[in-house]
């Protein structure tokens, strides 16, 4: 994994310049090699997709809006699975330990990068025990708070959370989710100092916010839009450098004056790096068709992702990339968590 001090440069760097993080990667993307392919043709079973968090959080409505195609694609079904636990790790672990060439998970960015930075005693490696297929979508984070916020404006809302102090609570998906550090980063930019409650998915925070159990916190947008379109939560903005497509007419934290916070959530198609080498290109091939197909792209829409597909080294990339920016995080808060 990538070593503390560099981690501990890349932070240095992003609190000089307020912009994006780890910009200053030079390495290319590593070469996988998965081993040489078995006989046959693969799929030649049903192949099982893990998610880790419950049904109707945002990575489960990725996986499921891509299942049936793919099933189609491949001519085996494509069977969700949602394996709820450690921020999404427990499904993960089950991914990189998989031995039947017929598992692969819908993974999220701190499954991909971070798990071993929050917590060394993790079971699996981001960075050696997967095979990169394809990223599925991204999107920015909504802000949103309780609809009992005073203001209307992102300033007054901000200006609210602040005179919360540490009285106030904001909810993630969990200990090392992007949710989770996403607020951190945006608490370090700020003179907010509410504090974190995890849950176990983003459906189980929006209920605790509609209840009033905490004030604040980062969704996504397919899943804060009903909400925030009913007036139950309030949004402050999106955490991308610029609106987007997902939820135009919400401005960004740039525009309340919120710099350094810029940050995207996705969810990823990863396989056990033992996937054979042939199979990894099928996989990828099938998405990538998959991805392009314009009612996929539009049930993602409306789930809240822009559809991205890619490369398997595209893919690394990002984990890379994502690893020095959230690493980043974790060493500047202090930021540990349970296997």
């Amino acid at each position: 994994m990538i070593s503390k001090r560099r981690l501990l440069q890349t932070l240095a760097a992003s609190i000089c310049t307020s912009g994006a993080w780890a910009q200053d990667l030079s390495s290319a993307a590593r070469a996988h090699a998965p081993r040489p392919s078995a006989a046959g043709t693969w799929p030649s079973k049903p192949v099982r997709l893990l998610v880790g968090f419950p049904a109707g959080a945002s990575p489960d409505l990725a996986a499921r809006a891509i299942a049936e195609p793919l099933a189609r694609m491949l001519g085996q079904p494509v069977v969700v699975e949602n394996k709820p636990g450690a921020s999404g790790n427990l499904a993960a672990d089950q991914v990189a330990k998989a031995q039947d060439d017929h598992t692969i998970g819908a993974l999220i960015n701190g499954n991909l990068t971070i798990a071993k930075l929050l917590n060394p005693k993790v079971p699996f490696d981001p960075e050696k025990d997967f095979a990169p297929i394809s990223m599925v979508g991204t999107a920015p984070l909504v802000l949103a708070t309780q609809a009992a916020a005073v203001g209307t404006t992102p300033t007054e809302l901000l200006l609210w959370a602040r005179n919360l102090g540490d009285r106030g609570k904001y909810g993630s998906p969990g200990v090392g989710t992007v949710g989770h550090l996403g607020m951190e980063l945006f608490k370090a930019r700020t003179s907010i100092a509410i504090q974190h409650v995890p849950f176990t998915g983003n459906p189980q925070v929006i209920n605790a916010m509609l209840a009033g159990q905490i004030q604040m916190a980062l969704l996504p947008p397919g899943l804060a839009r009903p909400h925030i379109q009913s007036g139950k939560l309030k949004a402050v903005g999106v955490t991308s450098p610029e609106r987007s497509p997902l939820y135009s007419e919400l401005p960004t934290l740039r525009d309340a004056n919120v710099r350094g916070a810029d940050l995207e959530i996705w969810t990823a198609i990863a396989a056990p790096a033992s996937l054979p080498a042939a199979a990894v290109a099928r996989l990828n091939a099938a998405l990538v068709e998959v991805l392009g197909q314009p009612e996929v792209k539009q049930r993602l829409l409306v789930a809240g992702w822009q559809a991205q597909p890619g490369t398997p080294q595209a893919l690394d990339y990002r984990m890379r990339s994502d690893t020095a920016q959230l690493g980043g995080v974790i060493l500047m808060r202090g930021i540990h968590a349970e296997a």
